[in-house]
């Protein structure tokens, strides 16, 4: 009989602690990768269009509605729907914010090829390609890693997407889909003027660069052709509806009526989304142009979801969630390759009705603190204040914020004021319901000071994807470490579990014990 591997809830080991044999993934690597650090000036203003957005207004909005008619006049459906012939029990595969390009990323593709087996497509949940989308990282961050999986991708895009207006996205998805005309030009100074003025463009396309990184993937069965950014897929028991948020986390109308009339129908469905809806114990609700939310049609009893789950936030949060007597199953799945984000900085949770007790996280709060420690030792030159181990950051954190923790903590872990300190100074609130008032940064803000793929950066990485295994009456979803140690390569560990029954009878809850 097969032994399931140890996850992190288990031992130290399944979490990739200790000396460990690294993984094969740096054979599946490119020779030459360039590493991101967002204290380039480049790669600073290239990515400029995310704060032109929130400063002159977003225009993402208008540009999808013409991405979206010039997919039309192509042939595309209209209602988006693509219809995929799979048996009533298949499997699928979800990861968010793959594209990074570096170790971290490849570090994810073993055990995803390994899990992924037998598995009818994938989907990627948002952020296909950093920092800006263009097509010239499509070979690196798309195409070359993924080449053996044998299935077609989908995918939403993300913010990072959308830096150089979907163009590439849309060429890659959506059938080599030329760039729409231009709307009208603004009246000058004016919001939208300025905006325009500073607007950054999409470079101009390698097409033999392209072209040669799309022969990694070039078998018919790999093939996936989306009728545009947005789109549902109909298989089997269930339908699958993927939403592009854009460069700032909303929907446009147009998007949103789309959203309402698909929504439509007793056929249970599960929502894939660039933003997630509860994230780091808050509800998000992700607002719709004219009124109303993502969230509003998610929870209508009438439309059916079962789940919704998103991307962006690059570490794996579950929520369950109570509504009208029925269960949603609302989940954060941005680990799939680029930078960690930090768990343990994520507050005792309790928001709609759920708590410590049913909330789940990947990584463990304990070891995300552990990780950061590590981080800041080496980057700042004070490991031997910095550094916690795993035993230690994992106390320190049920201290601070007065939970249970995952995993106990080794024979001998003390808390001292030394790992209190460290603890505050990387963000664990300094006791139940209160952040810290300072904190160096441990997400995005992190990302933008350093360079992920710099020495720094290595084993255990945390990273993680999801397989979905659909059947007549329930969805098992679960949640797969990526560590980059080759234990966790040759048996991917299952960091989270749940079975989503599809029958409105019932109450979705913990898969039972193998």
């Amino acid at each position: 009989m097969h032994r399931v591997s140890d996850s992190s809830r288990d031992t130290a080991q399944g979490a990739g602690w200790g000396a460990a044999e690294r993984g094969t993934y740096r054979q599946l690597m490119p020779d030459h990768v360039e590493k991101l650090s967002w204290l380039n000036p480049r790669i600073l203003w290239a990515a400029r269009n995310g704060v032109l957005a929130s400063w002159f207004g977003d225009p993402t909005g208008r540009t999808r509605s013409r991405w979206v008619a010039r997919r039309r006049a192509a042939g595309a459906p209209a209602d988006k729907v693509i219809r995929r012939e799979v048996p009533d029990r298949f499997s699928f595969m979800v990861m968010g914010d793959t594209g990074e390009g570096g170790a971290s990323q490849y570090a994810v593709v073993p055990g995803f090829l390994k899990a992924g087996q037998g598995t009818e497509f994938a989907v990627i949940a948002s952020d296909v390609n950093y920092p800006v989308g263009s097509a010239d990282g499509y070979g690196a961050k798309f195409f070359r890693p993924y080449r053996a999986y044998p299935a077609p991708i989908y995918a939403i895009p993300g913010n990072h997407d959308w830096y150089e207006d979907l163009g590439a996205f849309m060429r890659v998805f959506c059938d080599g889909t030329p760039a729409p005309e231009p709307g009208p030009p603004p009246r000058p100074l004016t919001s939208a003027w300025w905006r325009a003025l500073l607007w950054h463009r999409p470079v101009p396309v390698d097409e033999r660069r392209l072209a040669a990184a799309r022969a990694l993937r070039a078998e018919s069965a790999q093939q996936a052709e989306q009728p545009g950014p947005y789109w549902a897929i109909d298989a089997g028991p269930v339908r699958i509806v993927g939403i592009d948020t854009g460069l700032l986390g909303t929907i446009d109308a147009e998007q949103g009526a789309w959203l309402r009339e698909v929504s439509r129908g007793p056929k249970p469905k599960i929502l894939i989304t660039g933003s997630p809806l509860y994230v780091d114990g808050e509800h998000h609700p992700c607002a719709i142009e004219g009124g109303g939310t993502v969230d509003d049609v998610v929870r209508a009893p009438e439309h059916h979801y079962v789940a919704a789950i998103g991307g962006d936030i690059h570490n794996y949060q579950r929520y369950p969630v109570e509504v009208d007597g029925r269960t949603i199953q609302y989940v954060v799945a941005g680990g799939g390759g680029a930078f960690m984000h930090a768990t343990h900085t994520i507050p005792r949770v309790s928001v709609a009705g759920v708590t410590e007790r049913e909330f789940r996280c990947y990584p463990l709060r304990g070891d995300s603190l552990a990780f950061y420690s590590r981080l800041y030792g080496r980057r700042l030159r004070l490991r031997r204040f910095f550094t916690l181990t795993e035993s230690e950051a994992t106390a320190v954190v049920a201290e601070r914020l007065g939970i249970e923790p995952g995993r106990a903590p080794g024979a001998g872990a003390r808390v001292t004021p030394r790992t209190r300190q460290v603890a505050g100074l990387l963000g664990t609130g300094s006791r139940p319901g209160r952040a810290s008032r300072f904190r160096l940064p441990v997400r995005k803000v992190y990302t933008r000071l350093f360079s992920p793929s710099s020495a720094t950066y290595s084993p255990p990485f945390f990273k993680c994807f999801l397989r979905l295994d659909v059947t007549p009456e329930a969805v098992r979803m679960r949640c797969f470490a990526a560590t980059g140690n080759r234990a966790q390569e040759i048996d991917p560990p299952v960091e989270d579990e749940v079975v989503i029954p599809l029958r409105p009878a019932f109450t979705s809850g913990p898969a039972p014990s193998p």
